[in-house]
């Protein structure tokens, strides 16, 4: 890696922790000059603004669940196992809870909401290659694939990221999956034994 690659990704990386402990909109640029103990004209050299450097934070951010998609893309599994593998792969670890927490804050609003648009954006055509596989395969039977992989996405992260998710989200979850996805019922069923229990809350 280049000098100018190396100082810039340094730039992004105490960006990227000032922006989730403080928030975007908190955040100055001569507050992470000052961080990052440059010059002025050494920032602007490698970004035009702060909305330039949130984008390469964002992509920064998505980039390692890009990779792991592709790898699970890769692997002798099922079709439907490499689907909940990656929709699994973008949802947060405990490791991640805290990044998590920052940005559903309201001052980083802004934040999760490109956070969100470009990692659909990113994870939608490799996706769609796995449907695609599984429509071959006589497991899906479905068309508009990028479209029902976009609304697939949007709904996991609707269930799974919001907060606690009880059994009986779990079941819609998985019956929405496979009507989505064109797939016989139980086709999906799977995901149960692969949910964390201590991760539902009761449902009364």
């Amino acid at each position: 890696m280049k000098k100018g690659e190396k100082r810039k990704k340094e730039l992004l990386k105490i960006a990227y922790d000032m922006f989730l402990t403080k928030g975007y909109e908190n955040t100055t640029v001569d507050e992470i000059i000052e961080k990052a103990q440059i010059a002025k004209g050494t920032y602007y050299y490698y970004f035009e603004s702060k909305e330039q450097m949130l984008e390469e934070v964002i992509d920064m951010m998505i980039e390692s669940e890009a990779e792991m998609a592709k790898q699970i893309i890769a692997m002798d599994i099922p079709v439907p196992e490499k689907i909940v593998g990656i929709v699994a792969s973008i949802k947060p670890t405990q490791a991640e809870q805290p990044i998590k927490n920052a940005l559903f804050q309201p001052e980083n609003v802004l934040m999760h909401h490109k956070v969100r648009k470009k990692l659909i954006a990113v994870v939608t055509p490799l996706l769609s290659e796995v449907v695609n596989e599984g429509v071959n395969e006589g497991i899906f039977e479905c068309d508009n694939i990028p479209e029902r992989v976009r609304m697939l996405l949007v709904i996991s992260d609707g269930t799974f990221n919001e907060g606690a998710f009880s059994e009986r989200d779990i079941s819609v979850f998985i019956d929405m999956t496979e009507k989505l996805l064109g797939a016989e019922k139980g086709t999906m069923s799977f995901i149960y034994n692969l949910i964390d229990k201590t991760d539902m809350e009761a449902v009364k």
